[in-house]
């Protein structure tokens, strides 16, 4: 079997790579219990603390939130039209894919008031916890502020491929495309002409150029952050892989992570 690890041979700081299917750890490279930056793959924490609050009753997807016209869905699918991180608006809502650090803030926000406790801590009772990923904190944003290990990142990723925290009508709805037909800039590489995304999750489809590789399935979801990380969930292959690196998302991630994911995907894939 060809090393599906090769890719990060060139790297010179610390990646922790962990890839797992529903069971548990397939395969490991590097550091994956030291603490790293999440940035913005916080949002899947974020996003799916919000859709408990949702299956729960405590917060509607169709309720007002954010801009006018704007609600839960759209904040949680970057399609309120708000902007990265502050001003005004730049869309109406439903109209074009605005990839928005506020938008979660946003939501985020809402979700507290409706919950009747600060986003943080919701997110550590529903999600973090259950899930036992000890090494986790959100000290700041909803949206990009979390730390942890890669151990843990792929707890959720196995999450994600069982759910155990959510009913699967809303997992379904929440991994399929939200708004279809939106486009978009999908930080880091550039317009893409249906830039699709879920409840809180990019979805791959057919996005090209995209972080993910060319043998990952249209249906494969997750995100990725600028601090170099990544959390992708392929259901088709039944895996998941958790990436947290000690350098900056730049041009070595857009190199590194399609071969790494389709190396990973050869050895593992099936197995």
């Amino acid at each position: 079997m060809d090393n599906p690890f090769a890719p990060l041979s060139d790297l010179d700081f610390p990646v922790g790579v962990v890839v797992t299917d529903a069971e548990g750890v397939v395969a490991t490279h590097g550091d994956t219990t030291s603490t790293f930056r999440w940035a913005s793959v916080t949002k899947l924490v974020s996003a799916m603390a919000s859709l408990v609050a949702v299956q729960r009753g405590l917060v509607d997807l169709d309720a007002p939130a954010g801009p006018p016209g704007s609600t839960v869905r759209h904040l949680l699918a970057h399609a309120s039209g708000v902007p990265f991180d502050s001003g005004a608006v730049l869309s109406a809502p439903g109209r074009r894919r605005v990839y928005s650090n506020h938008g979660i803030e946003l939501l985020a926000e809402h979700v507290a008031e409706h919950v009747g406790t600060d986003f943080t801590s919701w997110a550590e009772e529903t999600v973090i916890d259950p899930l036992g990923m000890s090494t986790v904190l959100i000290e700041g944003s909803a949206a990009h502020a979390a730390t942890g290990s890669t151990e843990d990142l792929a707890r959720l990723g196995r999450e994600l491929l069982a759910p155990t925290l959510l009913e699967p009508a809303l997992f379904a709805e929440a991994t399929d495309v939200v708004f279809p037909g939106l486009s978009g800039v999908l930080p880091g590489f550039g317009r893409q002409e249906h830039n699709d995304w879920g409840l809180g999750f990019e979805i791959r489809d057919h996005k090209s150029p995209h972080w993910t590789g060319g043998q990952s399935s249209p249906r494969t979801f997750g995100h990725f952050g600028q601090s170099g990380s990544f959390l992708w969930v392929d259901p088709d292959a039944r895996l998941a892989t958790a990436f947290l690196g000690a350098k900056p998302f730049g041009g070595w991630a857009a190199k590194a992570w399609p071969p790494l994911t389709d190396g990973i995907l050869a050895a593992y894939a099936g197995r």
